[in-house]
């Protein structure tokens, strides 16, 4: 039998179970403020959710604190999962939902900050339950396991295999020797970022509760709205989009790059070739996209005269809906499949790139689409030069073989799960442009995808299967295919 400490992974299961019911309580919080109706039903939820963890604890006591490789990809995987199952419940006491499919979609959606939804009618909902569809977005992006560690200091002996297993990028990057003070100041980080911008967008206009909620949504890359058509509802109020634009744009930043700004280390953020080239990505697709809407819209080429009203309007929608997708936060304030196809196809593309290594947004990530890049030039030089020993070099540092390797079988495995996942949604029916659309989408944590299920629609006609193929995906994207994949194969099982 495979020499498993159990009991850690059971105890640590009640763990996060305990934080999903704190988290609960407090939507039951909202729900009491605002007199929604629910009260009763969400604290039920919490209480059972609270409960269950309290015993799942009881039973790992006595544990030892040694956390391997192994027991930091299960509890990762499976902790998610347990995660996604409990935050269920809410959905089905209120009635939201009737079906656990839908409700089960909805919840790991909302984890992995991918944002796509099965609502049609988000207006309806009361409050309590918007404030819980926000709050697994904003527990998701920074990550469940990177709170357990910087909440359970015990965890600091093998908190580095959680970090690891959970931490996207090619290496979660630390900010301090000690594990569990990095998680505590990315969270710091996190919840100063919710909290600025919550408190710009109220002043901007919206009301409080949709600015805390936006706020979640937008630090988390995540993309839930309490509105039916999501950030167009502000399209007649710049301001509030060009903020949340902003923070989008931040959240997609390495959060160790944040906290070199709040420590005034701007050399190291103006140094790091990541950071220029997501900044130059942005740049040019917004400018881009800019001139093909005004041409689309206006009928303006180079060399003719526009307004100044146009220009910034195609901007605005310009800029917004490219950080959105490379961000993966996947708000919407225009349908970009319904500007001209060539758009189409670019933002079908940008749903592949991704933020940064180390941010909340999810996709391939802008440091490994810039190394395999480097790596393909190199191939010329090392053709002309055989026995010459060329490497890829990343902030003038030389990129070892094995996180060459890493990114490449990284690669390949995303791009065969993206056909795969494409295949599964065929399989059941749906169309070609439908199928890849929702594949690209639920992999890469995006939202929105194409077709039936294009930026102005909601995933509700997807069958029951169809849902949870999505779950599954949306999972996968979000641990970074490894940290899933691996339990599936026969080798983790075996004894060594």
């Amino acid at each position: 039998m495979l020499n498993l400490n159990y009991k850690i992974v059971i105890f640590l299961m009640g763990v996060l179970l305990l934080f999903n019911g704190g988290l609960m309580l407090l939507s039951a919080l909202i729900s009491y403020c605002y007199q929604d109706g629910i009260v009763f039903e969400i604290t039920l939820a919490a209480f059972l959710v609270l409960s269950i963890g309290a015993l799942f604890m009881l039973f790992g006591r006595q544990h030892e604190k040694q956390i391997q490789k192994r027991e930091g990809y299960l509890i990762v995987s499976l902790g998610w999962i347990l995660m996604a199952l409990s935050g269920t419940i809410p959905y089905l006491l209120t009635g939201t939902f009737t079906d656990f499919s839908s409700s089960f979609f909805e919840t790991m959606s909302g984890y992995t900050t991918t944002g796509a939804s099965v609502i049609d009618d988000l207006e309806v909902l009361p409050e309590g339950i918007l404030f819980w569809r926000s709050t697994t977005h904003w527990i998701g992006g920074m990550g469940i396991i990177v709170l357990a560690i910087a909440i359970l200091p015990f965890l600091g002996i093998g908190g580095i295999q959680l970090f690891s297993a959970e931490a996207p990028g090619p290496a979660g990057d630390k900010l301090h020797p000690r594990i569990t003070d990095t998680a505590k100041r990315l969270w710091l980080i996190y919840v100063v970022y919710t909290c600025l911008e919550t408190l710009l967008l109220w002043l901007a206009g919206m009301s409080f509760f949709d600015a805390i909620n936006h706020a979640m949504s937008t630090v988390s890359t995540g993309g839930f709205s309490t509105k039916n058509s999501s950030i167009a509802f502000w399209n007649d109020q710049p301001l509030i989009q060009y903020i949340i634009t902003f923070f989008m744009l931040l959240a997609g930043v390495n959060f160790v790059l944040s906290y070199f700004i709040f420590t005034r280390k701007f050399q190291k953020i103006i140094a790091d070739e990541e950071f220029k080239v997501y900044l130059s990505f942005i740049f040019v697709f917004t400018v881009l996209t800019t001139a093909v809407i005004l041409n689309k819209e206006s009928g303006v080429y180079f060399g003719d005269t526009f307004s100044w009203t146009q220009l910034e309007s195609s901007f605005r929608a310009a800029i917004f809906q490219v950080i959105a997708v490379i961000t993966t936060t996947g708000f919407v304030s225009s349908d970009f499949t319904q500007w001209t196809p060539f758009l189409t196809v670019v933002f079908f593309g940008l749903m592949f790139m991704g933020g940064s290594s180390g941010s909340t947004s999810g996709g391939v990530k802008v440091v490994r689409h810039m190394l395999m890049i480097k790596s393909g030039f190199l191939e010329f030089k090392r053709a002309l030069h055989p026995n010459a020993i060329i490497q890829a070099r990343y902030n003038n540092k030389t990129v070892s073989d094995a996180i060459a390797y890493n990114i490449l079988g990284f690669f390949i495995l995303y791009m065969l799960s993206f056909i795969i996942g494409a295949l599964g949604f065929g399989s059941l029916g749906i169309n070609f442009e439908s199928a890849v659309g929702l594949s690209a989408s639920t992999l890469g944590n995006v939202g929105p995808a194409l077709g039936d299920f294009g930026p102005s629609s909601t995933y509700a006609a997807l069958p029951q299967l169809g849902k949870w193929w999505a779950s599954f995906l949306m999972l996968l994207g979000r641990l970074e295919l490894f940290t899933v994949l691996i339990l599936l194969t026969p080798f983790f099982w075996r004894k060594t």
